[in-house]
């Protein structure tokens, strides 16, 4: 890590008293010399009709108050390059300022970077540490695509801000994805993957001995993103014979396979009920290239997170073949657990 400095933010909350200009000066020298900060020059302002702003340049930094007295908030942030942590700021400032209560953050400033879970709340956010941005694009179809070297999973794919892979634990996914589907029948002579950018569905279709794999992607510049930086998970695809790639809308060109091709087809699209629907919509489709006894199946997304979408694929599947399984597995790296559902179709 390339730590800048530190910053310490404190919002004083229920604070009774509208203190003088004098008083934030004098506690500015206070922390300067505990901080061990060398004040360079102090600029303040006072509002009408009421409200002060006073700013500290340092040597090492910046020191600063806001006060908002109509609210009883006192608002202090503290930056510095210096050794002595700017925390040494709270004692003082605790004794100083009269308050009900201290709203106190301190954060490294450096080259790491925190990205926000898309399924994060108001209530309960949860974010990804980020030690560097490898691609930050929009491709030609209009995806956002960003391969995001994350501090504990190793390099990873986001696409309109939601995680697709990481190199750590995408053998999880794309295990039990396969697995699932091996689980109703194990024949493995052919395979159709519908997206899957990534290649992690098509590289274990591979360790499974599948002789003919045609992976139906959407967007090319996802799959160059990956062989680039996630090589781990897509690296030997790329020459391997058994896999053709066929670019554009997987649905738009299934319409050209001959009937009863496949022994298993994956679908890897996102759990949106956009990709629901356009499933759905194509499913007479799908069946009509699956083999006699051949199986479907789908990552659906989690059944904790969001079960309204997950009933809503196994419906689809159980309308369509007569049955439906789900399978699941833990993925640290969503922070939940996945679920995966699969019909065979009977002959």
């Amino acid at each position: 890590m390339k730590k800048v400095g530190e910053h310490v933010t404190i919002d004083f909350l229920g604070v009774k008293q509208d203190y003088t200009p004098d008083f934030y000066k004098k506690i500015i020298d206070k922390i300067a010399k505990k901080a061990k900060v060398n004040i360079l020059n102090i600029a303040e302002h006072k509002f009408k009709p009421h409200g002060f702003t006073c700013v500290a340049l340092l040597a090492e930094s910046h020191m600063s108050f806001h006060t908002f007295p109509e609210k009883g908030i006192i608002s202090f942030d503290f930056f510095t390059c210096a050794k002595i942590s700017p925390t040494a700021a709270l004692d003082i400032l605790k004794k100083e300022i009269k308050h009900e209560r201290a709203v106190i953050r301190n954060f490294d400033r450096s080259n790491k970077g925190i990205y926000e879970d898309i399924y994060s709340t108001p209530g309960h956010k949860k974010y990804y540490v980020v030690d560097d941005v490898l691609e930050n694009f929009i491709s030609k179809v209009g995806q956002h695509i960003e391969i995001l070297k994350l501090e504990e999973f190793g390099n990873a794919l986001f696409i309109d801000s939601e995680l697709q892979v990481a190199e750590k634990d995408e053998k999880k996914y794309s295990g039990q994805f396969v697995n699932s589907a091996l689980s109703l029948s194990k024949d493995n002579s052919s395979a159709a993957i519908i997206g899957g950018g990534d290649g992690g569905v098509a590289r274990e279709c591979l360790s499974k001995g599948f002789d003919l794999i045609d992976w139906y992607e959407l967007d090319p510049e996802v799959v160059k993103a990956c062989q680039t930086h996630l090589p781990k998970i897509c690296g030997e695809i790329k020459a391997n014979n058994n896999v053709k790639c066929y670019w554009g809308d997987a649905f738009e060109s299934i319409k050209k396979v001959k009937d009863s091709k496949y022994d298993k087809i994956f679908v890897d699209l996102n759990d949106d009920q956009y990709c629901i629907d356009l499933a759905e919509k194509n499913m007479k489709g799908l069946k009509r290239i699956l083999k006699s006894n051949g199986v479907i199946t789908v990552q659906v997304g989690s059944l904790s997170k969001k079960p309204k979408q997950v009933n809503n694929w196994l419906k689809i599947l159980s309308q369509n073949f007569g049955n439906s399984k789900l399978d699941e597995a833990v993925i640290p790296s969503f922070d939940c657990r996945w679920n995966f559902a699969s019909s065979i179709m009977n002959s």
